[in-house]
């Protein structure tokens, strides 16, 4: 069912997933750490059924074309950079952007800071990015959780997460069905160095205060997520000024889009006919 393509943006080549009418409205999946587009395999057929074309690139890092040497490469702006970029590529002035952990803070800032390209935007797992700053320095919960970030800015950290064939890596996944696929890619060389900077250049650039969000916005959190506390989730309505809808998951982990597909469908696919009732705001710009 996937038609991967190989897509350049920049100096980059990204592999993705494309599928669906080239005319119809575009939904483009961001992925997080340590997965890539594989993630929304079970996301695909709704969407695809309902009209939709499908867009979901390996993102910086993960696609074996476009894993640039050095910390700052990965910088916020670069990775908001790609993501406007292979929207410019594929001619999609607008879309509906989701993103799960590290792709849902990718997707935060592109809708604070480049709106007019956004449709709507779907937030899985990881909130908005500056109530997750606040709540890392002020929330003792988030903090506790996020000490594995501190782990992952180790010069170590490579050599710990695949030792013992990738014990610890393969830790965070839990019970999850396909953590092999997402482990192999780790294994690449360079994959997982590409991964963790973008951990290690989370604070460069970064201080410049993020527009609220003003495009339609869902936010699904799952109270099993040993990663993200209710207290950042909570504080995000705070940082959205356009429509606004927090739906909670209970019992599900972290890994959301696997996990728990026809929830996560389901809400997505009632907020994308939700968006498609009101009327569309004008692109602007490219990337």
């Amino acid at each position: 069912m996937t038609a991967l393509t190989r897509v350049p943006v920049g100096d980059l080549v990204l592999d993705v997933v494309d599928l669906g009418p080239r005319d119809a409205e575009t939904v483009l999946l961001l992925h997080g750490f340590p997965q890539s587009s594989w993630e929304w395999r079970a996301i695909w057929p709704a969407l695809l059924e309902a009209g939709y074309r499908v867009v979901a690139p390996d993102q910086r890092g993960y696609s074996p074309g476009a894993r640039p040497d050095g910390v700052e490469a990965y910088r916020m702006t670069e990775l908001v950079g790609d993501a406007l970029g292979l929207l410019d590529a594929l001619e999609v002035p607008q879309a509906h952007v989701v993103g799960h952990d590290w792709g849902a803070a990718v997707a935060g800032h592109l809708a604070g800071r480049r709106p007019g390209r956004l449709r709507s935007l779907t937030a899985v797992s990881v909130p908005h990015p500056a109530a997750f700053g606040a709540a890392l320095r002020s929330d003792p919960d988030q903090r506790e959780r996020s000490q594995y970030m501190l782990a992952f800015n180790e010069p170590d950290a490579e050599s710990r997460l695949l030792a013992d064939g990738a014990a610890w890596l393969r830790s965070g996944f839990g019970a999850l069905p396909d953590a092999d696929v997402y482990v192999r890619r780790m294994q690449e060389p360079g994959a997982l160095t590409a991964g963790l900077n973008w951990y290690r250049a989370q604070t460069i650039g970064m201080r410049d205060p993020l527009p609220a969000v003003t495009v339609p916005t869902l936010y699904v959190w799952s109270d099993g997520d040993v990663a993200l506390g209710p207290v950042p989730a909570a504080a995000t309505a705070s940082h959205v000024d356009g429509p606004y809808r927090f739906e909670v998951l209970h019992g599900v982990s972290h890994w959301v889009p696997e996990e728990a597909p026809e929830q996560l469908v389901a809400l997505l696919l009632e907020h994308l006919r939700t968006v498609a009732a009101q009327p569309a705001s004008q692109p602007t710009g490219g990337s």
